[in-house]
């Protein structure tokens, strides 16, 4: 949280400073050096010219054999530009440049981002020592050799608008929803910001869980609990298929035990393509954490793909059915009474209505209809889930729908289309579906 404040005074002093469409030229082309670089593809380009001028950037330094944070700052990164999506290559542009170019060669660079997933408008580059330090230093990148810190370098990222001389440093290592909404709302002024649609009295209370916030921070770029393979493995079941000695020694110094020839570590690192596990200096204390956030999340993933005895979604049925046709009359009218009921049904089933009772929750605080379709629409989602293997169905008359603009299904009575998402101005939009699969 300290992190976060800090964060955004930074945003918020830069913003101050340097005005939408303003043109800074302290920060054009009489500040960055307009030397050479090569990108992963074999591509010669001008740091200034081809990479900065005009545009939304995000510039880090990696090195493709480092054992510390460049893993984590690269799958970081990768995260990023999931959220940024089409803009990628557009209008923002990603700039990972080695600050080990002897090795860094671009064929090494090229296989460096195929592991991480590196997209359009993601360039890796390498040129000469003395170009990269002078990039370094002029960018505020630079790092002074410290024998006390054997990753070599700090893991910072700048990002800026070069067009309205807006930039600033953060950490590489950040929350990436963060990063994705500074660099693309906060550099281009909120021009193309999304409206938040959301109070912040209704906020639901921060419970903040020290594992998940951990392995959030440290681990959920690469990994999942349940949810399959990412750039590394998923860590469902890790903690009873591995011994919890070598769990901790794993987390708290990988490159030790890869030094060590240990044969699991050595498979692992060659099915997943030579992504090395990140030393990322974590203490005991957070080993701890972890190892119990991993356990107690991996026990819940294989309990909800277990086979479990069927459960009823009918008293579910009607209240649900309400609040798909106030919103296609455009209205909230019971919307918040009938989702409070549903939530109150599906905490009747435990972890098997989890899924139900958060969207219901959601929807029970909609304060407009786009917030209430929205938590609709994940409701929508999660009572199809349940249901589809529920005892006796959603019930007699109860037929699936999907509208393809909109792309969601819901649930309904009739033989005419009722479009919940649409409302009153497209009510027809849609048709009659089988359950998504």
């Amino acid at each position: 949280m300290r992190q976060l404040i800090a964060s955004i005074a930074a945003v918020l002093c830069l913003l101050v400073a340097a005005p939408a469409g303003a043109q800074n030229s302290r920060w054009g082309a009489g500040y960055f050096p307009n030397v050479e670089l090569t990108t992963q593809d074999g591509k010669v380009v001008r740091f200034y010219d081809d990479l900065i001028k005009g545009k939304i950037v995000a510039i880090d330094l990696i090195y493709t054999t480092c054992q510390y944070a460049c893993p984590l700052e690269t799958a970081r990164l990768a995260q990023v530009q999931k959220l940024l999506g089409e803009r990628m290559g557009k209008d923002v542009f990603f700039y990972s440049i080695t600050i080990d170019p002897d090795h860094d060669t671009p064929p090494v660079l090229k296989a460096y981002a195929e592991k991480f997933g590196a997209g359009p408008g993601w360039l890796f580059l390498t040129g000469t020592q003395a170009d990269i330090d002078l990039i370094s230093r002029k960018t505020g990148l630079y790092s002074e050799p410290d024998p006390n810190n054997p990753d070599g370098h700090t893991p910072s990222l700048l990002v800026g608008n070069e067009k309205t001389g807006q930039w600033m440093r953060n950490s590489a290592l950040d929350n990436p929803k963060f990063m994705a909404r500074t660099i693309g709302d906060w550099l281009n002024s909120w021009q193309t910001a999304k409206p938040i649609g959301v109070s912040f009295a209704e906020a639901p209370e921060l419970r903040l869980d020290q594992g998940q916030y951990k392995f959030h921070n440290h681990c959920a770029a690469c990994h999942t609990i349940g949810k399959g393979d990412r750039i590394g493995p998923d860590l469902a079941g890790v903690t009873a298929s591995r011994d919890r000695q070598w769990l901790e020694r794993f987390i708290l110094k990988p490159d030790k035990v890869y030094e060590a020839g240990d044969p699991i570590a050595v498979a692992l690192r060659a099915k997943y393509k030579d992504v090395r596990m990140p030393n990322l200096s974590l203490s005991s204390a957070d080993a701890d954490l972890l190892i119990e956030y991993m356990d107690r999340e991996g026990r819940a993933a294989a309990a909800s793909a277990a086979p479990s005895a069927s459960v009823s979604v009918k008293p579910m049925i009607d209240p649900y059915l309400r609040i798909q046709a106030a919103l296609n009359t455009d209205t909230l009218d019971g919307v918040r009474q009938a989702a409070e009921t549903i939530g109150a049904e599906a905490g009747r089933l435990g972890e098997r209505g989890g899924a139900v009772r958060a969207a219901a929750a959601e929807a029970e605080r909609a304060a407009d209809l786009p917030s209430a379709r929205a938590a609709f629409g994940a409701l929508s989602d999660a009572m199809l889930a349940l249901g589809r293997n529920a005892d006796g169905g959603f019930g007699d008359g109860v037929k699936v729908a999907y509208c393809p603009m909109a792309r969601k299904y819901w649930l309904q009575t009739g033989d005419a289309i009722r479009n919940p998402y649409y409302g009153k101005a497209m009510s027809d939009c849609g048709r009659f579906s089988s359950l998504p699969q």
